[in-house]
């Protein structure tokens, strides 16, 4: 028996398996035998349905770079975490062809800021967010360079972000600046295509080395190792030289 729970985002089978750790990657697969859902206490296996991702979230960066330990409202809540569990994936409704999943579960993701709906478990904080709201994915326990891959039809750009002056010589922050944010970098690593209607794979126009132009605003910001990159769509690449 089934109960749908927290609408189409979930589901909890009723199965009564145990729940059990991960040894190599140290996370919980997603079941549970008399756990708390949101306060609920539910015996069965959490399942993302649709194509939703179910994510633990990391914890908060507590302390700087320089030792400045960081309470309460300054501690830095981090867009990522460890893949608990995916759904089958998302079917189109016109054509039925089920569009795989890009992630599995163990992985490092990243995402969006604003994206995912927050679920407790079993007093470990987790979210639900669509496969289209990973950014990057990753393997290990930190996000690299070398470990950093994008997913579907997603390009990683590197934009150089360089300081302005003023003509007496005063810096201007970036953050202090009224002008659009850089919108052409050089490609670093790109996906592997997205799906047509059909669920045939297209093959991306971009390869890594190329110059891009895309729309302004259109990138996601992701740091990796300390430097800025930009997570662009291939739909909003305008050009490539």
């Amino acid at each position: 028996m089934k109960v749908l729970f927290a609408a189409v985002y979930l589901v909890l089978a009723l199965d009564g398996t145990l729940a059990f750790t991960n040894i190599k990657t140290g996370t919980r697969r997603p079941t549970f035998c008399g756990v708390k859902v949101d306060g609920r206490t539910v015996d069965g296996e959490v399942k993302p349905a649709n194509n939703f991702i179910l994510v633990k979230k990391a914890g908060a960066i507590e302390q700087t770079q320089g030792g400045i330990l960081l309470t309460g409202k300054a501690k830095v809540v981090k867009t990522q975490g460890t893949v608990v569990s995916v759904g089958p994936g998302k079917t189109h409704p016109e054509t039925g062809a089920v569009f795989d999943m890009p992630v599995a579960a163990g992985e490092g993701v990243v995402y969006g800021k604003y994206d995912g709906t927050e679920i407790d478990i079993d007093g470990a904080k987790h979210t639900l967010i669509r496969d289209d709201d990973v950014l990057v994915k990753f393997t290990g326990d930190e996000l690299t360079l070398d470990s950093a891959e994008v997913v579907r039809d997603a390009v990683l750009v590197y934009v150089e972000t360089k300081e302005s002056s003023t003509e007496g010589g005063i810096l201007i922050a970036k953050s202090s600046k009224s002008e659009s944010k850089p919108s052409t970098g050089k490609v670093v690593k790109v996906g592997p295509g997205r799906f047509a209607t059909n669920g045939a794979k297209m093959e991306m126009e971009v390869k890594p080395g190329d110059f891009v132009k895309f729309r302004d605003f259109a990138g996601n910001e992701v740091e990796i190792e300390g430097e800025e990159y930009s997570v662009v769509r291939m739909a909003d690449i305008l050009a490539k030289f």
